[in-house]
């Protein structure tokens, strides 16, 4: 590599940043550059480093080996970089584009008062939402694809930090009037016995109902499959389908009933997920805290309606 004093080390700002958006244009909009400059800071980059760092597959921007063993040294350099210069932290002033992924669960829960507060108080931060599975997810966050994922996760891989926000019950939701007749509550038997509507952004997944049903040795009998939570109640009515989901997820609904399941089951632990090289990022410090700020406001003040015992 070449001496140190010939090198333009703003080059590592937006290899820095490319690494993390993996796309010229929302790299040239992270920098407030032209993307035709960022275009040629990288071919300068893959000129100095002998390695092309970039590589176009499929319409996205993959890294290669040596941009991935770059990654996670540089982010921390110029975390550390940025504390030093600009002691205050991220200015909420700016304008900055942040990359979540939520499912329907976290966005309704979330979203709303995220955006109002940003709107008082940050309204140059524009965010941009996008839903995978749970796997799709903790993948995006590995590859820097999106900064943040909120959701509910079991194993993450050792570079992935969690931020515990909240925890949620399961709730089934049925109509009474659907179900087999005297009904008098549900019942386990009846639980194993009915028909449920299973929601899952990938059909053939586990979710993590699925994986906490597994310890009761029986197999619900899946009559739906859905990819969204929003559109799951309203299948529900007139029918003997039941819906297993986060009681945040469920609002009063007349003619339907919110009852608590009649098998055990775990509470739902609702997370933020990072890369660890982010950690130093003080804009990432920043946005970590202002979900955290919305999320206990909404569910401190969350009117939830009571479950049936």
């Amino acid at each position: 590599m070449n001496n140190l004093r010939s090198i333009d080390l703003n080059l590592l700002v937006v290899l820095d940043a490319l690494l993390a958006e993996r796309h010229i244009s929302r790299t040239a909009q992270r920098l407030n550059m032209s993307q035709p400059a960022v275009s040629h800071a990288l071919a300068r980059l893959r000129q100095l480093l002998d390695d092309p760092l970039l590589i176009r597959e499929q319409g996205r921007m993959v890294p290669t080996l040596r941009a991935l063993e770059l990654a996670t040294p540089l982010a921390e350099a110029m975390g550390r970089i940025r504390a030093v210069l600009v002691p205050t932290g991220f200015d909420p002033e700016s304008r900055h584009i942040f990359h979540l992924c939520l499912s329907d669960y976290g966005s309704g829960l979330l979203l709303p008062p995220l955006m109002r507060h940003l709107r008082r108080t940050a309204p140059g931060i524009q965010l941009v939402i996008t839903q995978k599975s749970r796997q799709g997810m903790i993948a995006a966050v590995v590859d820097g694809e999106i900064d943040m994922a909120l959701g509910v996760f079991s194993d993450l891989p050792p570079q992935i930090e969690r931020q515990v926000l909240f925890t949620d019950d399961y709730a089934c939701l049925l109509d009474p009037s659907g179900q087999p007749q005297p009904y008098v509550g549900l019942t386990a038997d009846r639980y194993w016995a009915a028909p449920h509507v299973l929601v899952a952004v990938h059909g053939q997944a586990p979710t993590e109902l699925d994986l906490s049903l597994r310890r009761h040795r029986k197999a619900r009998h899946i009559a739906l499959i859905l990819p969204h939570w929003s559109v799951a109640p309203q299948v529900i009515t007139g029918t003997d389908l039941i819906l297993t989901v986060a009681r945040r997820c469920l609002d009063d609904i007349s003619g339907l009933q919110i009852t608590a399941p009649p098998i055990d089951l775990p509470a739902i632990p609702f997370s933020a997920i990072s890369h660890t090289r982010r950690r130093a990022d003080p804009a990432m410090r920043w946005l970590s805290q202002q979900v955290s700020v919305c999320v206990d406001a909404s569910v401190v003040k969350a009117d939830l309606v009571p479950q049936t015992p």
